[in-house]
């Protein structure tokens, strides 16, 4: 959406299915030049209880207004601030985030004029960032993200998953990854891909997740490393708390669910194995109709 073009947001939020984003998503909202239809969209959606406080829409409006004001000529740079940030705020089970009709809500009646503002290049947003998978969809992907990466109460880990576009557009559609070591292990490496400079960084990512996903196949993680049970009553304890939670810091990282760390002997039992998969995975070449190198 450009500045002229007011948002004028539910104050709860609630579920949308795909067949009504894409009945009413037009070429003209996807260029910013249109806002949804709020009347229309409002009538087909499904609005979450409003005594539930966590579902308010005001501390997620305010988020992403300061993150498009903050990276105002970086939009790119938005996504390690805002996914740690919009975690910590929606305080929601696996289950709950699962639900696409969330996402669809947040970006068609919450909050269109970021996903156009992040989104739309030098041409138009493409329907995927409305409605679309977990790793792809504007908001969805901020919030796995931190959701896969986060080491227990930390986010820190988080803020390494943005260094490169690969990393959630790639490793985060990965079954994978929902093993947490493998995460872990996987950011590691991501990591000292960042600190050594490696040229063509984001081609290593994405050689990175495709080999693991192979190794995967054949290879038990969960075996190799594995991993404790997450604390249940810590998390809904954590989300019991949204309803009388503060905004989350905007210059320091917030605390998310104190769940249960990641064991960390699991993570270097795994790191080895990464790397040695990564050396003897190909690059993507991008000379047209080449083949990988």
């Amino acid at each position: 959406m450009t500045a002229a073009l007011a948002v004028n947001f539910p104050a709860v939020l609630g579920h949308l299915s795909d067949a009504a984003v894409t009945k009413y998503l037009s070429r003209g909202m996807q260029a910013g030049q249109e806002t949804p239809p709020q009347t229309a969209l409002r009538k087909v959606a499904v609005a979450l209880p409003d005594h539930d406080l966590r579902w308010r829409t005001a501390p997620v409006r305010e988020l992403v207004e300061e993150a498009m004001s903050r990276f105002e000529d970086r939009a790119d740079r938005a996504d390690a601030w805002l996914s740690p940030r919009l975690h910590a705020t929606l305080r929601m089970t696996r289950a709950e985030a699962a639900e696409k009709g969330l996402w669809n809500y947040l970006a068609m009646l919450v909050a269109p004029d970021y996903v156009v503002w992040r989104h739309k290049g030098t041409e138009i947003a493409k329907t995927t960032r409305f409605c679309g998978l977990h790793h792809v969809q504007a908001f969805a992907r901020l919030w796995w993200a931190a959701e896969l990466f986060r080491d227990g109460a930390d986010y820190g880990p988080v803020e390494t998953v943005f260094a490169y576009q690969d990393t959630p557009n790639s490793i985060m559609r990965s079954d994978v990854i929902d093993h947490r070591p493998t995460a872990a292990a996987m950011l590691r490496v991501i990591r000292r891909i960042v600190d050594d400079n490696v040229s063509r960084g984001s081609d290593h990512v994405n050689a990175l997740s495709k080999a693991v996903n192979a190794a995967g196949s054949t290879l038990v993680f969960d075996v190799l490393a594995p991993e404790s049970p997450a604390d249940g009553d810590a998390l809904r304890s954590w989300i019991a708390d949204s309803a009388s939670m503060p905004p989350v810091p905007w210059d320091r990282l917030p605390d998310g669910p104190d769940d249960g760390a990641v064991d960390p002997n699991s993570v270097d039992a795994l790191v080895p194995l990464f790397e040695k998969l990564l050396m003897e995975a190909p690059l993507r070449d991008r000379s047209k109709g080449a083949e990988p190198e």
